[in-house]
């Protein structure tokens, strides 16, 4: 059985009862790791993990848990990397399944809007979260569940 990582800092909060929903069904054990108290639900599946306060506390605490196969669910470009890189799994609040395959595309990315910003040009931001961005996490989380989760 995996267990669940929930990067928990900016974990949306429309994608709350969606993820408590799948954890409760399945009988996930799931560990919320963040730098301060993040709520999504009360179960005897959920172990809430505070890390110290600083800028990859709760990244550097996942990835010394998390084990081949686990899944980790995150908007943290590098975080993903290094969960791929342990043979996890992760997937972004926006239902983006990161693999071997795509990953280092996102990093590049993100490193290049990182250059551009840093130049002084005024780059936009992610678009906000929508209903139809919690739709997709919804049926990427089952979708995975699905394969890799025996019930």
């Amino acid at each position: 059985m995996i267990n669940i990582y929930l990067d928990g800092d900016a974990f949306p909060n429309l994608l709350k009862p969606i993820l408590f929903r799948s954890i409760e069904r399945l009988g996930l054990k799931t560990f919320v790791v963040s730098n301060k108290r993040i709520d999504i639900g009360k179960s005897n599946n959920i172990t809430y993990i505070i890390v110290d306060a600083g800028a990859d506390e709760a990244d550097h605490k996942i990835v010394e848990m998390v084990q081949e196969g686990d899944l980790v669910i995150t908007a943290d470009i590098p975080l993903a990397d290094r969960v791929i890189s342990k043979d996890a799994h992760a997937i972004d609040h926006r239902g983006e399944l990161y693999s071997i395959d795509n990953i280092k595309q996102y990093l590049a990315m993100r490193d290049l809007m990182e250059k551009i910003r840093e130049s002084g040009e005024l780059t936009r931001g992610p678009k906000p979260f929508s209903q139809k961005d919690a739709h997709e996490f919804a049926n990427q989380l089952n979708s995975f569940l699905a394969k890799f989760v025996k019930s």
